[in-house]
């Protein structure tokens, strides 16, 4: 592929994986949503449900259509969704109405966010993955970083549906620029889809997801509809095994799972999420209490993390083949948990300083571990099935979103009335929940990388992760 030509398809995929992150925007728009169609505030998490768990559950399934039928028409077929599903969102007459044209949004995102790294992939030579996934978390941390901000912008000007409808134009701009991308090659045989293995995973992301946010609704609603929900997880997972062994063209080959080290690394990938979201989650409502900190100073301290991302990911996709990719990781992981453990211990109103340096570190941290977490997933399983890797790349990203969200939300809700319970003023209250929060979110990231250190050969030893992670 001459040098023209891949340019224009890395710009038609970063586009079209743009839609994804840039989601982000919808956040600021949650409170005239609600407001617009009557309903209460609680109700927003659907909002947010019916798109999360919609492309959560379904990456995998999408990412095997990729390896079968090609990366190229998934994404494609992902980005004609999307375009429907944003202009149909933006449109809607009635809070139903907007729900399942959420649920058609996240059709498309999945479709578009399975196979996004194999495409990367696809435009660079054999010998410059590195680069090509460090290139793809940077287009991530650049839709991530933009969203808030373009989405406060869009509702001042116009109303919150903009939110959605300005995303559909470059969805097109994308669709057009695909015709730069290589034509899958046609299989000489090929396998059928192996059906049951995609409705019982579907059945069980979905279940587990659902229990995971419905952990924080326990004090309202009991224990039984979480249990119902884990019940239905372990049937639906022992279906997904079984037929997997059965499948001739399994979905995902679960013979990786029995080496520790790929165990090792997804569970660090789901840690690494789950902690991350702390900042997302709880930095926005600190930010209002720092005196003289205006608005616009706001989004750029809380964008400083995600700049780290993009430096330390550009850096990374170099960085791989001098420092092996495990390594990498370990580095990654270290440094996330020491930026985070470091805000827990901020007096948070003086040390705004601090609090960006703390900021940048966990970015910086979180951008080398994507790097070298997808370098290893995806020389995990073959060329032909980098669909399946990538997709499994971004599933854990959600897993640990949707448990962070819920787990880290329930604590510092629970330290926060503590503190009150014992007489502290609410300025104080507050920072004794958002420090708790912190201080679990990094002291949890670096806790789990010291009991690694058991088997330290997974990050410093020369076997299949430790290694290259080429297959052939």
């Amino acid at each position: 592929m001459n040098r023209a030509r891949r340019r224009i398809g890395l710009l038609a995929v970063a586009l079209g994986s743009l839609i994804t992150p840039l989601d982000t925007s919808v956040n600021i728009a949650f409170p005239y949503i609600v407001g617009a169609f009557g309903e209460p505030l609680a109700m927003i998490r659907w909002v947010v449900i019916c798109y999360v768990l919609t492309y959560a559950s379904l990456m995998l399934v999408f990412g095997k259509l990729g390896d079968l039928f090609g990366y190229r028409l998934v994404f494609a077929s992902g980005l004609v969704l999307s375009i429907g599903a944003l202009l149909l969102v933006s449109v809607a007459p009635d809070f139903a109405s907007l729900l399942f044209f959420r649920f058609l949004q996240g059709l498309g995102a999945g479709l578009l966010t399975s196979v996004g790294p194999a495409l990367v992939i696809g435009l660079y030579p054999a010998g410059q993955r590195a680069r090509a996934i460090g290139t793809f978390t940077v287009i991530f941390a650049i839709g991530s970083m933009l969203g808030p901000s373009l989405g406060g912008q869009l509702v001042e000007w116009f109303d919150w549906r903009a939110v959605f409808w300005f995303r559909a134009p470059i969805a097109a701009v994308s669709l057009l620029l695909l015709v730069a991308l290589p034509a899958p090659e046609r299989a000489k045989e090929r396998q059928p889809y192996d059906t049951a293995g995609a409705v019982s995973l579907v059945l069980a992301m979905t279940s587990l997801l659902l229990a995971i946010n419905q952990v924080q609704e326990i004090p309202e609603h009991g224990v039984v509809p979480v249990l119902g929900l884990v019940a239905v997880f372990a049937v639906a997972a022992v279906w997904f095994v079984r037929a997997e062994r059965r499948a001739r063209e399994p979905i995902l080959e679960l013979g990786l799972f029995r080496r520790f080290d790929f165990v090792v690394v997804n569970a660090a990938s789901c840690l690494m999420y789950f902690a991350g979201f702390s900042v997302m989650l709880l930095i926005p409502f600190l930010l209002p209490r720092i005196e003289g900190l205006s608005v616009t100073m706001a989004g750029l301290v809380l964008a400083t993390g995600f700049v780290g991302v993009g430096v330390a990911a550009l850096a990374g996709g170099r960085l791989i083949g001098r420092i092996r990719a495990p390594v990498l990781a370990f580095v990654g992981i270290a440094l996330t948990g020491f930026g985070l453990f470091s805000v827990g211990l901020i007096e948070f109103r003086p040390s705004l300083a601090w609090l960006v340096a703390a900021l940048v570190v966990q970015g910086i941290g979180t951008g080398l571990f994507q790097v070298a977490y997808l370098y290893i997933v995806t020389g995990s399983l073959p060329a032909s099935q980098r669909g399946v890797a990538g997709s499994l790349g971004m599933l854990t990203r959600t897993i640990g979103v949707v448990s962070g969200v819920a787990t880290l939300t329930m604590v510092f809700v629970a330290l926060r009335g503590y503190a009150r319970s014992q007489g502290a003023p609410e300025p104080e209250s507050f920072e004794a929940g958002l420090r708790g929060a912190f201080l679990l979110a990094g002291g949890g990231v670096l806790v789990f990388l010291l009991a690694t250190m058991i088997r330290y050969r997974i990050w410093f030893g020369r076997g299949p992760a430790g290694g290259t992670g080429e297959v052939s």
